[in-house]
């Protein structure tokens, strides 16, 4: 059990005034602590959250972090959203201050057992269907973390439950120290995020952090057929399960052609199932492409060590709709389908999207770009595409990666882009939004700028 943690009349910093920063501010301040939110942004771009804050009386600085502020405190808790590397923080650790991300200040108040899903592609499916199997199995279950709803509002008086399921991202690990997961999810490891980290190992090694506080009798589902991933498991403390191909004497689940079969030897963790020789079913409505089996694949491994029945999984499996902007259909317009992968941030995403159409491709791609390497994707492009609409701030780098790979067009916006896109097309045709890049230029997040993609197929009809 758990010690309670005491912060009452503690000094603690809050870095970020948006949706994480504002639970935990909240939660702070029901535990007596006295706090202070800090943001870059002035008061008028802040808007309701600041009014929200300052009718609870805490303390806000705004427009600047005052390093002052942070290496006076007992504590700085970092929103994902902010570096933990900037100035004011690295001057605050070197003064001893104690600096955590809200996972980790949530993790010290959960007592439940945490099911924690991590990898570069698919977090939220995997997380989503994790706590749908847990739920279709009469679990009471909590999904948060970075899926949308924060791990603190959990720890801050919501109704218990059997098992907290949490996506978890590299920005939250980074700021982990004790965070133990009973169950941790390692999906996948591919180029992301290059712009925060130094280069690719440093990248790595933020995904392994997962596994950091695991002890020998706690669980790691992990993807064999990743080389990251498997590079990582080597020196994992504690038992694992692996998917979609384990090696020989190794337990997890193996993806087949007719769904998934468990593979059961030299574990007990299954001891608990009846099980018989109907594969599990490995494809769900709206989960398109081999990367979403084999994220069923990792959902049924971690439900299952976590209480959940066969009967469940099936049941979950068979309602599931998929998560809104990852390769959503949206509508068909002449014979033309238009698909919504506004989720898709990161090249790889881009081609696994592509991997899922038999059908030639007009592609819309750009944004923010996040130190990418554009030209891995030459040859998927070049096989699965009829043309490329760019957009956005990566535009130009995007053109100069894969001009030669088809032919390209520019957009000034949304709705330039998907009518550029649909002449393109043929009756027949994919349109696909998969940007390969972050939508802060012209957008608050992905969400905003799937729905922008809605809009402007709606206004071809």
């Amino acid at each position: 059990m758990k010690e309670a943690v005491n912060l009452a009349g503690k000094k603690i910093v809050v870095v970020g005034l948006g949706r994480t920063g504002m639970a935990v501010a909240r939660f702070l301040d029901k535990m007596e602590a006295s706090v202070i939110v800090t943001d870059t942004a002035d008061k008028e771009d802040l808007g309701v959250q600041l009014d929200i804050i300052r009718q609870l009386g805490i303390d806000t600085e705004l427009g600047r972090h005052r390093t002052e502020t942070f290496q006076a405190a007992d504590m700085v808790v970092v929103s994902p959203g902010v570096s933990h590397k900037i100035d004011p923080i690295l001057k605050a650790r070197h003064h001893g201050v104690q600096v955590i991300g809200e996972v980790e200040l949530a993790s010290r108040f959960i007592r439940e057992p945490i099911v924690a899903v991590t990898g570069t592609n698919g977090k939220t499916t995997t997380t989503e269907l994790i706590g749908a199997m847990l739920k279709s199995s009469g679990r009471k279950v909590f999904v948060g973390g970075n899926i949308g709803n924060p791990l603190i509002l959990y720890a801050d008086g919501h109704p218990p439950v059997d098992v907290v399921v949490a996506e978890i991202s590299s920005f939250q690990l980074d700021t982990i120290e004790s965070f133990r997961p009973t169950v941790s999810v390692l999906l996948n490891i591919s180029a992301d995020h290059l712009d925060r980290y130094a280069d690719m190992a440093a990248y790595v090694e933020s995904k392994g952090r997962i596994f950091m506080n695991q002890q020998p009798q706690d669980i790691a589902v992990l993807n064999s057929s990743d080389p990251q991933v498997r590079s990582l498991s080597a020196g994992i403390n504690c038992r694992k399960l692996m998917y979609p191909a384990p090696p020989e004497k190794q337990a997890g689940a193996r993806l087949i052609d007719d769904g998934i079969r468990l593979v059961t030897e030299n574990t007990d963790l299954f001891g608990h199932l009846e099980l018989n020789a109907t594969p599990l079913k490995s494809e769900a409505e709206g989960l398109m492409g081999r990367h979403n089996q084999e994220n069923i694949c990792a959902a049924t491994l971690a439900a299952l060590v976590s209480g959940a029945t066969l009967e469940g999984i099936r049941a979950a499996l068979a309602k599931f709709r998929g998560s809104a902007h990852r390769l959503e259909r949206v509508a068909v317009v002449d014979q033309i389908e238009f698909f919504n992968d506004s989720k898709a941030t990161n090249v790889d995403a881009v081609d696994r999207a592509l991997e899922c159409f038999q059908r030639p491709v007009v592609l819309i791609m750009g944004g923010r770009d996040k130190g990418s390497d554009f030209t891995v994707l030459q040859k998927k492009i070049q096989k699965h595409t009829r043309s490329l609409v760019v957009i956005g701030e990566a535009a130009g780098r995007i053109q100069e990666a894969l001009g030669q790979a088809t032919s390209v067009m520019t957009a000034a916006s949304m709705h330039e882009a998907v009518h550029k896109a649909s002449r393109a097309a043929h009756p027949g045709d994919v349109v696909l939004l998969s940007p390969g890049c972050a939508s802060f230029d012209m957008y608050e997040n992905y969400g905003q700028r799937g729905d922008d993609f809605r809009r402007a197929v709606d206004s071809l009809k």
